[in-house]
């Protein structure tokens, strides 16, 4: 039963929609976004097991630490085996890593948490974050921006899906939970629920997508595709590059350091979203005018900006090129820190339009990453090269919210901070961007040497085959199967799912957002 995920398999017969493809990538990218939402029941754990903020804590972090990791590692494999053995193989781990969690909380025994959500979750992530990326570039050879900042603006919209989604099901299993307040806590068997709902749904969802994804023929290209017009743009090849010799390139090493740097500076804002907007107007340690229901409104505009920016930006760069798109994320980003430290405390309006911009760099950078890497090597193995920078992320994760952290904790304590105290993390973060912004402008394509030998053009030049939806009339229907009603009805009934999901999610946030104007 499980050949159907075998490679041979997994080839797109003529006339199948590239369309299905994003769906496929989204199906997993909003569940296993889902990790950006664990704040809302961390004071629940942290009540259950009665320990610290820094153990239960520590459950995201594994995680963090996991999916780099398992990127990384898996990066190849997952190359071998294709992108549907690979989404079953996330859904799987992703689903057992939610009930050995549930296991433990209704166990209270905290280190099946760490196993289940942290390390066996967390493979689960890095290997569904990897899995459609190399597939989606050569489906899209002529939109690679636009079709990774779809699947990954899906990871980017997990949160806005789950965080809503688990105070309603908290309140749902216990009578006695109050989603509205924020130090409410939920009861140990709710939590046990939550994981339990959460493993079974998720897995069921995922598996849309592979059900779905499918790898383009090696003949195939998009109707109307011209590849040279792709590989005449600057920094663009058509060669292959491995990903055991991509390691060795300056280039890539330039990359994971403008990775590192774009998600340690928007990292340090996230971390510190909701105390952060309350301190920047809280006036010689008195209260600040802004409420806690207000501030969580603002990690809803944060979430918002953080997934469209994940489309967005990576759309752009399909027009402007990917080098020129980072010195926006990085140089703009460089104005716009100056500007919240010596500004941000002005108006509330002024603060949070220029943290949703900082954020929206932020998201960008994450979706635009794999369509620069395959500009710059190729589509042979890149989703393994995307895998290894991805460690970048994790590098990233625990130094952003150190410097922050580190730095606030010589300002005062927690409750008493002003705007001022930011100030110095901000500055810092100028710098940590403008490292990237040089990183950035050195990369140069890669020498001919660490190009596989013998391999050709990795952008296919045989004869088109029309593949898109609406050309799917009777007058273009394609010479095999799929049908062209039974795939029309597919598309629409996938897109129709992840409308569904994330017009959920930006519905429920729309309405916490709302908050931070009306209190």
């Amino acid at each position: 039963m499980l050949s159907v995920f075998d490679p041979r398999h997994t080839v797109a017969p003529p006339g199948y929609s590239r369309w299905l493809i994003p769906t496929a990538a989204l199906a997993v990218h909003v569940c296993i976004g889902q990790v950006y939402a664990t704040s809302v029941y961390k004071n629940s754990l942290i009540a259950h097991f009665d320990v610290s903020q820094t153990a239960i804590g520590a459950i995201f972090s594994i995680a963090i630490v996991m999916l780099g990791s398992s990127a990384a590692v898996g990066g190849r494999w997952v190359e071998r085996n294709g992108p549907r053995r690979a989404m079953f193989v996330s859904a799987c781990f992703w689903a057992v890593g939610f009930l050995v969690g549930a296991l433990g909380i209704a166990t209270q025994q905290l280190w099946l948490l760490y196993l289940g959500y942290g390390v066996i979750g967390g493979i689960g992530l890095g290997i569904g974050y990897i899995s459609p990326v190399s597939t989606l570039i050569k489906w899209f050879p002529d939109r690679p921006g636009l079709a990774t900042g779809l699947a990954i603006m899906g990871f980017g919209g997990g949160a806005l899906v789950a965080g809503p989604l688990a105070r309603q099901l908290l309140s749902l299993y216990d009578s006695g939970y109050n989603p509205d307040n924020p130090a409410a806590v939920a009861s140990g068997h709710a939590l046990v629920a939550l994981f339990v709902t959460f493993g079974i749904g998720y897995f069921v969802i995922m598996m849309f997508g592979p059900f779905n994804i499918r790898v383009p023929a090696p003949d195939w290209r998009p109707a109307g595709f011209d590849p040279a017009s792709v590989a005449a743009r600057p920094l663009v090849t058509t060669a292959s590059v491995s990903a055991s010799n991509a390691v060795r390139t300056r280039s890539f090493w330039l990359l994971w350091i403008v990775l590192f740097c774009n998600v340690t500076a928007g990292i340090g804002i996230l971390e510190q979203a909701s105390p952060m907007i309350q301190d920047f107007f809280r006036d010689n340690g008195t209260a600040t005018t802004v409420s806690v229901t207000a501030a969580a409104g603002f990690v809803g505009v944060l979430s918002l900006f953080n997934m469209a920016g994940r489309f967005v930006w990576s759309t752009t760069s399909d027009l402007i090129g990917r080098k020129p798109i980072y010195m926006v994320y990085l140089g703009v980003g460089m104005v716009l820190y100056l500007l919240l430290a010596v500004a941000g405390h002005s108006a509330t309006a002024v603060f949070v339009l220029i943290a949703a911009a900082i954020i929206s760099f932020y998201g960008g950078g994450f979706a635009t990453m794999p369509a620069y890497l395959r500009d710059l090597f190729g589509t042979f193995q890149v989703g393994a090269i995307h895998g290894r920078i991805l460690t970048a992320w994790s590098a990233a994760g625990i130094a952003g919210p150190l410097i922050v952290n580190g730095i606030l904790d010589t300002q005062g304590k927690p409750g008493t901070l002003t705007a001022a105290a930011y100030r110095p993390a901000l500055f810092t973060m100028v710098g940590i961007l403008a490292i990237g912004f040089i990183a950035n402008l050195l990369v140069r394509s890669v020498p001919e040497r660490f190009h596989e030998p013998n391999r050709g053009p990795t952008s296919p030049v045989a004869k088109a085959t029309v593949t898109e939806p609406v050309a799917l009339g009777r007058d273009s229907q394609p010479p095999a199967p799929p049908r062209v009603g039974s795939q029309t009805g597919r598309l629409w009934l996938s897109w129709l799912l992840i409308a569904v999901l994330l017009g959920y999610g930006i519905v429920q946030t729309a309405i916490t957002a709302a908050k931070l104007f009306t209190g």
